[in-house]
């Protein structure tokens, strides 16, 4: 069976073959992907894959960039509203966003703990963009103030809160959706005010 092609811009086409990778990774894990089931799950060539990103290694680094970029935009918290709503908001479309591209997720937190420099950069920028957010300035003000060690407890509660998720993903052990939010959303502040 053939698949069709389709003639795209250079944007396009590059574009469509980050998409396609990042639902490849949502549905299997980075090791399974290989440049023929991407070429042809594009209904592209191979070589068209290495003219784009050069080998497996750079397109693997590529769709993990546009995933990451991808989380960041969809998670950003409303404009409006109070601090912890806004933040409850955007906890909420992470916690989607996990569930829908669960394999993708695990496998670039599993990549950043034992992959390559420049995967590790790629989480750690991620992970800046959304705890930096925490602590931006802008019409309802900051939701929290901005010193190091309020930094290092946002990095902690990071962290905390990516583990509970994928292991409310695997096992939700009884509790809601809901109720796993209002844990996550409500324990920002509360580690904030015991911080000396």
């Amino acid at each position: 069976m053939t698949t069709r092609r389709t003639r795209l811009s250079p944007e396009e086409r590059r574009t469509q073959l980050l998409d396609l990778g990042a639902h490849l990774f949502a549905t299997r894990s980075v090791e399974e992907i290989s440049i023929d089931v991407l070429a042809e799950e594009a209904g592209v060539s191979r070589g068209l894959l290495y003219h784009y990103f050069g080998n497996k290694s750079d397109f693997r680094e590529a769709v993990i960039r546009h995933a990451v970029e991808d989380l960041v935009a969809q998670t950003a918290p409303p404009a409006e509203g109070e601090p912890v709503e806004r933040l409850l908001a955007s906890l909420g479309v992470y916690v989607d966003y996990v569930l829908a591209n669960l394999t993708l997720y695990r496998s670039l937190v599993r990549a950043a703990a034992g992959g390559t420099d420049e995967v590790l950069a790629l989480y750690e920028e991620g992970r800046a963009a959304l705890t930096d957010r925490i602590f931006r300035e802008d019409a309802q003000g900051e939701i929290l103030v901005d010193t190091p060690r309020t930094r290092l407890v946002v990095r902690g509660w990071s962290a905390m809160t990516e583990e509970m998720v994928l292991s409310w993903a695997e096992d939700p052990a009884g509790m809601t959706r809901e109720e796993l939010l209002g844990v996550l959303a409500l324990s920002l502040p509360a580690l904030v005010e015991l911080t000396p």
